[in-house]
C-alpha cells in the first residue's frame, strides 16, 4: 500500500526551503496570493499533518482539489522538492480516509476510475454509445430544448467539454505489427492511450505514420489497458498499480528499443512505473526497465535524428504556435523537441506563445471540479493566442487540445488545435503526393 503523509519519508516534506520560488509559477496562488493556495503552502499544510499538529479533514481535502497539480512549482523549484509524489500522496490520504465521500461522488468515482478505466472493452463499448448518440444529434437536441438543465451540475459542466468521439478508433486504423517501407532502425511500442484513441484515434494513426516514416517497426497492441494516470492523480495509487502490472506485461519493456506515447499527461505517469512498484519483487525490476524505455515522440524523434519532410502540410505559408502541456513540459522536462520538430517542417512559421508553460485550466477533471478557476486560466491563454495572429495552435495533450480548442470555439477565434505529430505526418503523406 502506498504509505500516508505520517509515513512518508520524512526527508521529502524537509526538502522544501520556504524560498518562494515557486509561488509566480503557481496558477492558484497568482489568482488568490493566498499562501495556502501555494506550493509552499500545501507542503506546509501537508508537513503538519505528518507532524500530528493538523488532522485529515475537509478543508485540506478542498485545498488539494483546489492544486491543479501541474507541477511548475517542481521545476522553479531549486531544491529539487518532489511535488507530484507529496500530491499524489496527500489525494491518496484523502481518498482513504473518504473525506469527499457522497454518493453522487462514489457513484461517478465507481463507473469510471472503478469500472470503465480498468477495462478497455467496456470503455471502448461506452465510448461506441457515445458516438451514436453524438452521431444521431441527440446531444443537439438536448441543448435546443434545454433538457441539459435537468442534469446534475457536474454533468452540465461536463457536456460542453465531451470530444466528439471517433467512428474508428486505433486498432480500426493501426495494424498490430507495421514496418517501414525501407530499412528498420528500430523496434517500438505505441501506446494509444483512452481518450486518445476514442476522441483522437487519428492522432494515433499520424504517430504510426511519422514513426514509418523515420525507421521505426511499430508494434500497437489492439487491447490497451489504461495507463493509470488518472487513478494516480485521483488518490487510487493501488488501481494504478495494477494497471502498470498490465501494461508491463502486455508490451515487455526488454522487447523494445522505445515505447512511444503522445500524451504528455500520460506520458508523465508512464515514466514512473518504478515508483508505484518499488516494493513488488516481481515487478520493481521490471519496472525500472520500463522507466527507460518510456519515450514521448517528439522526444524520440529528435533524439534519432528525424527526416526533414520535402513538403508543407499546407498549402500557404501558415503562422503556428505552440502551447507546453504542463506534464511534457514540468513532468518530463521536454521543452525544446515539439519546437524543433515544428521549425523543420516547409511551410511553417513558428511564432512564440507567450506564457507558453502557463496551465491551461484543463488539468485532468480541473475544468469540472473548478469551473471558475479554469474558466479564467482558459480566458488568459485564448488571449495569449489570439494575440500571436496564429492560424495553427499546436499542443501534445488531449485534454489541452479540448480545453484550448473549445475556448477558441467561444471567442469565435478562426484557429485550428493540431499536434505536432499531425503536422509533421501531414507533411509526409504530401510529399508523398507530391512524388
Amino acid at each position: 500500500m502506498t504509505p500516508s503523509l505520517r509515513e512518508i519519508d520524512y526527508s521529502v516534506l524537509q526538502q522544501c526551503m520556504h524560498c518562494g520560488m515557486c509561488l509566480p509559477t503557481c496558477p492558484t496562488y497568482d489568482t488568490t496570493r493566498r499562501e495556502r493556495n501555494s506550493p509552499r503552502g500545501r507542503i506546509a499544510l501537508m508537513r503538519s499533518i505528518a507532524d500530528g499538529e493538523l488532522q485529515l479533514g475537509k478543508e485540506f481535502a478542498k485545498e488539494m482539489s483546489y492544486c491543479l497539480g501541474c507541477l511548475a512549482c517542481q521545476t522553479a523549484c531549486p531544491a529539487g522538492v518532489d511535488y507530484a509524489r507529496l500530491f499524489e500522496t496527500a489525494r491518496a490520504d484523502i481518498e482513504r480516509q473518504g473525506i469527499q465521500d457522497e454518493p453522487s461522488r462514489i457513484f461517478w468515482r465507481t463507473l469510471t476510475l472503478r469500472i470503465l478505466f480498468m477495462n478497455p472493452r467496456l470503455l471502448r463499448l461506452a465510448g461506441r454509445v457515445l458516438y451514436f448518440y453524438q452521431k444521431a444529434g441527440f446531444d443537439r437536441a438536448m441543448r435546443r430544448l434545454g433538457l441539459m438543465r435537468l442534469l446534475p451540475g457536474n454533468l452540465r459542466r461536463l457536456e460542453p467539454q465531451t470530444p466528439q468521439v471517433c467512428s474508428r478508433f486505433s486498432h480500426d486504423l493501426i495494424r498490430a505489427d507495421e514496418s517501414p517501407a525501407g530499412e528498420t532502425r528500430h523496434r517500438v511500442a505505441l501506446l494509444t492511450g483512452c481518450v486518445q484513441d476514442l476522441a483522437f484515434s487519428s492522432i494515433n494513426r499520424d504517430t504510426a505514420d511519422v514513426l514509418l516514416a523515420n525507421g521505426c517497426a511499430v508494434h500497437t497492441p489492439a487491447w490497451q489497458p489504461c495507463c493509470g494516470s488518472l487513478h494516480a492523480h485521483n488518490g487510487e495509487p493501488e488501481m494504478a498499480a495494477v494497471l502498470a502490472r498490465r501494461m508491463i506485461d502486455l508490451l515487455p519493456p526488454e522487447e523494445f528499443d522505445a515505447i512511444i506515447t503522445n500524451a504528455g499527461g500520460c506520458g508523465s505517469h508512464l515514466r514512473h512505473y518504478s515508483h508505484l512498484l518499488a516494493d513488488d519483487p516481481r515487478y520493481a525490476e521490471r519496472a525500472r526497465e520500463w522507466d527507460r524505455k518510456v519515450r514521448d515522440i517528439h522526444e524520440w524523434l529528435v533524439a534519432i535524428g528525424p527526416r526533414v519532410p520535402g513538403a508543407s502540410p499546407f498549402e500557404s505559408e501558415t503562422t503556428v504556435t505552440y502551447h507546453e502541456s504542463c506534464h511534457l513540459t514540468h513532468g518530463q522536462k521536454i521543452v525544446a523537441q515539439p519546437r524543433v520538430l515544428l521549425r523543420m517542417i516547409p511551410g511553417l512559421r513558428y511564432v512564440e506563445l507567450p506564457e507558453a508553460s502557463w496551465c491551461c485550466g484543463s488539468a485532468g477533471v480541473y475544468n469540472i471540479t473548478q469551473p471558475e478557476q479554469s474558466a479564467r486560466m482558459l480566458d488568459r491563454k485564448i488571449s495569449h493566442i489570439a494575440g500571436t495572429r496564429a492560424l495553427v495552435l499546436a499542443t501534445s495533450n488531449p485534454g489541452c487540445h479540448l480545453q484550448i480548442a473549445r475556448g477558441l470555439r467561444e471567442q469565435g477565434l478562426a484557429v485550428t488545435v493540431e499536434q505536432p505529430v499531425t503536422l509533421l505526418a501531414r507533411a509526409y503523406r504530401r510529399e508523398t503526393l507530391s512524388a
